[in-house]
């Protein structure tokens, strides 16, 4: 399939209020490349759409995984990952469905930033959407209201974005219900990331995972390192691991790229931890942030963590910061000029791993 442009797109959904989609028609088997179209007016959108990409790839009846990335447009690996699997990817490779949303919250992505240019809407914060209000909200409402019921499992691919980088880690909610809990822990190890990070149930009720969990869809995200780049060690490792994912969940059929692991094979655990309350080390003064620690170190509690330069004050010490608790250092702030209230680091205590 050639580029879709707007002038040959045809609607194949049409609804009475809320973004379309174009070029896809949901539960036909196929590779279909197409948009949803979000109406807005503004100086710059009154004449026009402002277009999501969507793919949905299907061998026809089976489960089907949803896959988003680009909720944020400033976290680079996951959106790598999916623009690359729409290309190779095909329905004779499938037992079941494949529906991308690759650039979920579009004008986030195209200007790189956190959130929506347009709005100013932050696309994790926006579940369930609204489909007659912002872009950011019609995108939430077309996810939550549209593709995720459809879906068995969806999986929101993230990453640090330009402020932090992350270990590479699921990133789980806990619960809702203790079989939904254990289908997250099977599924966070057939993805083979070396952490994954717990937190409490509805971390934060507008997340894609909330809305997951709400509508009892196995839902499921990432940290994929950060720093408003891409790091290929951390790439490949995703790479593989959402390969793995998607045939654990049974939607990806057994191919030699799907790297599915011989009967016996021993796959490594991963390091389980869980972001508390004390977690975070936050600057109680403005200046140029110095870490004393790297991601990934194993510091105990009241060990010296980072320090705080003031810029004008030259005759006072730097504020020294101390952990809070003991664990592993699970996040760390990129920019170096920090302000009061920023959080400089994480630090994420260790839990044995779950049985089931």
């Amino acid at each position: 399939m050639g580029p879709l442009t707007a002038g040959i797109a045809v609607e194949t959904q049409r609804r009475t209020s809320g973004p379309a989609l174009y070029g896809i028609e949901l539960g036909r088997a196929g590779k279909q490349l197409g948009f949803a179209g979000l109406s807005h007016s503004d100086n710059v959108h009154d004449n026009g759409l402002i277009t999501v990409p969507v793919a949905v790839i299907s061998s026809g009846p089976g489960p089907t995984a949803l896959l988003v990335a680009g909720t944020h447009g400033d976290e680079y690996e996951g959106q790598v990952i999916l623009q690359e699997m729409i290309r190779w990817l095909e329905p004779e490779h499938l037992s079941g469905t494949v529906v991308i949303v690759p650039a979920a919250n579009a004008p986030a992505v195209r200007a790189g930033t956190r959130v929506s240019p347009v709005d100013g809407g932050n696309l994790n914060r926006s579940y369930p959407g609204q489909p007659r209000s912002g872009p950011t909200d019609q995108v939430a409402e077309l996810i939550a209201g549209t593709l995720l019921p459809k879906a068995d499992v969806v999986i929101d691919l993230h990453s640090g974005g330009s402020n932090s980088t992350y270990l590479p880690s699921m990133f789980i909610y806990r619960g809702p219900d203790q079989r939904t809990w254990e289908r997250k822990v099977s599924a966070s190890r057939a993805m083979r990331l070396p952490y994954v990070i717990v937190v409490q149930p509805r971390l934060e009720p507008g997340s894609l995972s909330t809305a997951g969990d709400d509508a009892g869809v196995l839902a499921l995200s990432t940290e994929l390192g950060g720093g408003g780049t891409v790091d290929p060690g951390v790439l490949t490792d995703a790479r593989r691991g959402v390969r793995s994912l998607l045939a654990h969940v049974g939607v990806l059929a057994a191919q030699p790229f799907t790297e599915v692991q011989a009967a016996g094979t021993v796959v490594a655990e991963p390091v389980w931890l869980e972001l508390v309350p004390k977690s975070p080390v936050m600057a109680t003064t403005p200046g140029i942030f110095e870490p004393l620690v790297g991601l990934g170190q194993r510091v105990r509690a009241g060990d010296p963590v980072a320090r705080v330069h003031a810029i004008d004050d030259l005759e006072r010490a730097p504020q020294e910061y101390t952990a809070r608790l003991d664990g592993i250092v699970a996040i760390l702030r990129r920019p170096s000029l920090a302000s009061i209230g920023s959080y400089l680091l994480h630090i994420a205590p260790e839990f044995e791993a779950p049985k089931h």
